[in-house]
């Protein structure tokens, strides 16, 4: 059936959360209600990358981009646009009371190249036939009927493609190596076991192009020679998964997925195991360990996973950004995708930008891209005005970098040489408030509770820098601990068995060097310059305290004395240092020092 109006409405976790099911519901009701249901197909979609102003819902051909719609707004959407045609102005996004229509003039948008969400916000992904509509499978088929495995791994290597899960190696040589492997059996695994904090662009790939996987996954398949697939997620993504149980149950309903794929002889099928949200999982060897149903704990290498990989058998595993780029590179080529990005990285990466920052959200951006572009163009800047402090990538496996990096161009070598790396793509942004030595202590603390305790520079070590740095956020910290920080940190790089123990102190090491002046306040001055170190906080009552009794009777220790009237006073001995005194207090009488 043709129609008139497609209304796409945002489908992904973040915005089903804050009511897109019921938008989607209500605009179903209310077409039903105008009598246009013939005319309008209402779709849901996986997410549209700008979360800050979720939920969206998109209408065409008019591309009306509504933001931060309410499942009240519903009735309204269908009444004006689709029986009136005309827009609903409140709801569209502006910028300096000037409302924008066309998505191309958002600058969110304006300097992404969206390769890997291709089809995020744009399909229902719930539906092969969109998939398809979009070149969805035609390279599986391509490669099925008009390439040989050795051109194949040559167009990967030749596109320059390396791994987005962190480590950055080139994917065509892992390919290359599983297939010249002697074994009777290969697998292909997608790891989809995202784990750091504030990063979220696999589950959002997943939801919103499930098919995009599996199909990369059959070509890695039909390749290298394997008749197994994997996808490694956790179970905390049941959308996701969702959406890949769907999404395969039409694969193999259309042929595409199991026996004799598309006719061409070619055996293919894939299992889904759930993760349980263990951080360390997504280091590939605990990764494998965990789908043979044993203790997800890391396992030294070589052998590597191409030659000894899922129960002893030649195994390819990447992430599920690197997968969601070989549909493309395939039918696009090599050397279309080889010109995107810099010498060192080739193509786009996908960033989880949260933090401090005023437009949040999934930003997809050609490699070279400098954190700049990334921050203050896409990103719109830092919220309230605030001072730019820095930028945390790779999660607890990064580092910090400052304003005086900000103008870098992005790939696996630069970020390294600052003294973070490109990791999954999380990318914190922090701003004046923020305590260094609060965000290490966060990190460390993530890292002992993740660590699989396997090797003891990453079991002790990991507790021994975070006892230093709450010592150091207690104001009980010295200059000499400083120096202990630096030595196990180098000591835990050198000697931890996998990657998580040997980047475990990057945070403390990197804010160590870039903010020095920062740690020794805290262990000279006894002063946290952000407040954020409740310990090296005193609250004090100024004279501007008109004696309400506000104060006192909200402090929860009583430690808060004075006459109506009359200038109260903090027993400091007594003080818990909750703040709830400061936030109370309507006069700006009390100070935090």
């Amino acid at each position: 059936m043709a129609y008139n109006h497609y209304i796409l409405v945002c489908g992904g976790t973040g915005c089903e959360s804050s009511g897109s099911v019921d938008i989607y519901e209500n605009l179903k009701a209310a077409a039903k209600e105008f009598g246009v249901e013939d005319q309008v197909q209402i779709v849901k979609t996986g997410c549209f990358g700008f979360c800050e102003k979720g939920p969206i819902v998109k209408v065409l051909p008019e591309d009306s981009f509504y933001v931060e719609v309410k499942p009240e707004d519903a009735r309204e959407i269908i009444a004006e646009q689709i029986v009136k045609g005309r827009e609903v102005p409140r709801l569209l996004y502006s910028k300096e009371k000037k409302s924008i229509t066309d998505i191309e003039d958002i600058q969110f948008y304006q300097k992404q190249l969206r390769i890997v969400l291709r089809n995020c916000g744009v399909i229902n992904p719930e539906d092969i036939t969109e998939y398809i509509a979009r070149d969805g499978y035609a390279a599986l088929e391509k490669v099925l009927f008009d390439m040989t495995p050795e051109q194949v791994l040559e167009e990967i290597k030749t596109s320059g493609l390396r791994g987005r899960g962190g480590a950055g190696f080139p994917t065509g040589f892992k390919w290359e190596a599983t297939y010249k492997a002697q074994g009777d059996e290969k697998f292909v695994v997608c790891n989809a076991d995202e784990g750091d904090p504030g990063a979220y662009m696999d589950r959002s790939t997943i939801e919103g192009d499930p098919h995009s996987i599996l199909e990369a996954m059959t070509i890695c398949g039909k390749t290298i020679g394997a008749h197994k697939g994997f996808i490694y997620i956790r179970a905390e993504y049941p959308l996701a998964v969702q959406r890949l149980e769907i999404a395969m149950a039409q694969a193999r309903e259309n042929g595409l997925l199991g026996k004799d794929i598309l006719g061409s002889g070619f055996d293919f099928d894939i299992e889904i195991r759930l993760g349980a949200g263990a951080f360390v999982c997504g280091e590939e060897t605990a990764l494998l360990r965990s789908i043979e149903g044993k203790r997800g704990m890391p396992t030294p290498k070589p052998p590597f996973p191409a030659q000894c990989g899922l129960w002893g058998k030649p195994t390819v595993i990447n992430n599920v950004e690197t997968w969601a780029n070989i549909p493309v590179i395939i039918m696009k080529g090599a050397s279309w995708f080889n010109k995107i990005g810099t010498e060192d990285s080739k193509g786009t990466k996908v960033f989880a930008l949260t933090g401090k920052v005023n437009n949040s959200g999934l930003v997809e951006v050609p490699m070279g891209t400098t954190l700049r572009e990334i921050i203050f163009e896409i990103g719109g800047g830092i919220k309230n005005g605030k001072k730019f402090k820095g930028v945390q990538t790779g999660g607890p496996s990064g580092g910090i970098i400052t304003e005086e990096n900000l103008d870098t161009p992005i790939d696996f070598g630069a970020l390294v040489k600052l003294g973070s790396m490109m990791g999954s793509g999380g990318m914190i942004v922090m701003d004046e408030d923020d305590c260094v030595v609060d965000v290490a202590k966060f990190y460390m603390e993530f890292c002992v509770d993740e660590s699989c305790g396997k090797c003891s520079p990453c079991r002790i070590g990991t507790r021994q820098m975070h006892s230093i740095l709450e010592k150091i956020s207690r104001g009980n910290g010295t200059v000499e601990d400083l120096d202990k920080l630096r030595d196990i940190g180098f000591a835990m790089q050198k000697s931890s068995l996998c990657a998580l123990g040997q980047s475990a102190p990057n945070p403390t090491l990197s804010t160590l060097n870039k903010f020095r002046d920062e740690y020794l306040e805290h262990v000279q001055n006894k002063k946290c310059r952000a407040g954020k170190c409740k310990h090296l906080i005193t609250y004090n009552i100024t004279e501007k305290c008109i004696g309400c009794g506000a104060c006192a009777r909200h402090c929860p220790a009583g430690c808060i004395t004075g006459e109506k009237k009359t200038r109260h006073i903090i027993d400091q001995a007594k003080c818990l240092k909750c703040g709830e005194c400061f936030r109370t207090c309507k006069f700006n009488a009390i100070e935090q020092i």
